[in-house]
């Protein structure tokens, strides 16, 4: 087991899907480092959580994933002896197996992210899910200054020493992006692994519009920084 990462999972009605993804990670790293945090699920998200027996703190009404990951980082940064934090979809499109080479990318390469990347075999990606998320990292990696494969890909391996130095300000999905360019301009080492492109009977929770415009203000913002 490897005591000194964690795992940090938001959820947002998420039922019949977090329990095994909770078995999967607690496969991988120790249940006292693995955090869920509900985002203000109306279904029986908390329970299946709380039936695995990782702590679960629970949002009393939806955030987004931006605040709920902010707030996550934060309870992760209190617990003694964890270096770094994978985060990773509550909804199963995330292999929890695939946390060795995140780990092993990590140590080699001194890393301070890891990204799965899902753009080395697109086989099963809708061709517009392709192009959105070729042309997004385009442009998050003009902005960060270097080249990042996959920046919609919300499974990182995150160093927690170079996460508290960042001043953000996004909190909603567009804080992804927002951590990518900032740490690129402090200098973070970002690498990329690949990892399986899965898709089942999940919804993405992704507002095309609201998250379009949230994205491109993020863009904007950036040249001001």
């Amino acid at each position: 087991m490897n005591k000194e990462f964690g795992a940090l999972i938001p959820a947002f009605n998420e039922a019949g899907h977090i329990s095994s993804v909770i078995r999967g990670v607690s496969g991988q790293i120790p249940a006292s480092n693995i955090l869920v945090i509900d985002d203000g699920s109306s279904d029986s998200t908390v329970s299946e959580s709380e039936a695995t027996g990782v702590e679960v703190v629970r949002n009393s009404v939806n955030l987004g994933k931006g605040a709920t990951l902010l707030k996550g980082f934060s309870l992760m940064s209190e617990k003694a002896g964890i270096e770094a934090v994978f985060t990773l979809d509550a909804d199963g499109q995330h292999d929890p197996v695939e946390m060795s080479s995140f780990i092993t990318a990590f140590r080699e390469k001194n890393a301070d992210i890891v990204i799965g990347s899902r753009m080395a075999d697109t086989t099963g990606m809708p061709a517009l899910r392709r192009f959105t998320n070729w042309s997004t990292s385009t442009i998050i990696s003009l902005r960060a200054g270097v080249r990042i494969d996959d920046t919609q890909s919300g499974y990182r391996l995150v160093r927690l020493s170079m996460m508290n130095k960042l001043d953000l300000v996004t909190r909603n999905f567009d804080l992804e992006s927002e951590i990518l360019i900032k740490a690129a301009r402090l200098g973070a080492v970002i690498v990329s692994v690949p990892i399986a492109t899965i898709y089942g009977e999940e919804k993405s929770k992704i507002n095309p519009a609201v998250d379009t415009w949230r994205f491109l203000k993020l863009v904007f913002r950036s040249f001001l920084w």
